[in-house]
Parts: C-alpha cells; structure tokens; sequence
C-alpha cells in the first residue's frame, strides 16, 4: 500500500511538471485591478493572448521575459483588439501602444520597441490605457495569485 501512494505521487510530479505560476493581480494607479494570466515561458510568450475569442475589462496577460530588453510583441492569432503596457525591472511604464489590431496574416506588424529596455509587457482589452491614463513613468504592482 505504501508502495502504491509512493508510486502515485511520484508520477503525478513528473506528469504534472512545472507549477503553474498562478495568476498576477496587476494594480494600475488609479487603484483599478486587473487579472492576468502569466506568459513566462517561451511558447507563452509566443501565442500570449492568441486565439481567445474574448477578454473581459477586467482581464489581461503579463510577459515576464527572462531579461531586459527592448522586446517586440505581435498580435498573430489574436481575435480580439489589445492595449499593451511595456514596464522596466522596476515595474515603471516605459511605452504603451494602444488598440493594436488582431492579425490574421503570415507577416504581422510588430509592436515595440520600447523607448528603454523592459522586462514585463501587460496586455489588457483596447481602450484601458486610454480608459486609465496610462502612462510612462507611472508604476504599477504585482500581487501573485495562488
């Protein structure tokens, strides 16, 4: 019996892998929230926001890159038009571009690059950083979500 709870826990980590990272709750300086889901994998960071068919005001994606740089972000497969919101190490806005448009095209425009190097970009639904007076040199915060 013992052998078999040993075995069981032992497949369910290597089937199970890496955690998920949860959720990041993203606070702008007006006080608004919103939820992201974190693109913190090269093939998160590749499809992102990609094929969902919706995302709601409260809602959105962040891009933890492994370091900073002055990253470019596409919107290949997106369904849905996005503000984006670049952010240096210090979690300070950089650059924002606002209503980039779905693309369903082979070669898609790109987004960026930022003015100064950037470590996290946060994507949320077009018009928010209008919406919130979004801009750079505000700061923003990251509370994990478990």
């Amino acid at each position: 019996m013992i052998a078999l709870a040993l075995l069981l826990i032992t497949a369910s980590v290597f089937l199970t892998g890496q955690q998920d990272p949860g959720t990041f709750i993203v606070t702008f300086p007006s006080g608004t929230e919103i939820i992201t889901d974190v693109a913190d994998t090269p093939e998160k960071i590749f499809f992102g926001l990609a094929f969902r068919d919706h995302l709601a005001e409260d809602h959105g994606m962040v891009y933890i890159f492994d370091s900073s740089d002055r990253h470019r972000l596409t919107t290949k497969g997106f369904m849905v038009p996005v503000d984006m919101i670049w952010l240096d190490e210090s979690k300070y806005v950089v650059h924002t571009v606002t209503r980039a448009q779905p693309c369903e095209q082979r070669m898609c425009p790109q987004y960026g690059p930022p003015p100064e190097n950037a470590r996290y970009v946060v994507q949320t639904v077009a018009g928010f950083v209008e919406k919130e007076g979004v801009k750079p040199g505000d700061v923003l915060k990251f509370t994990l979500r478990l």
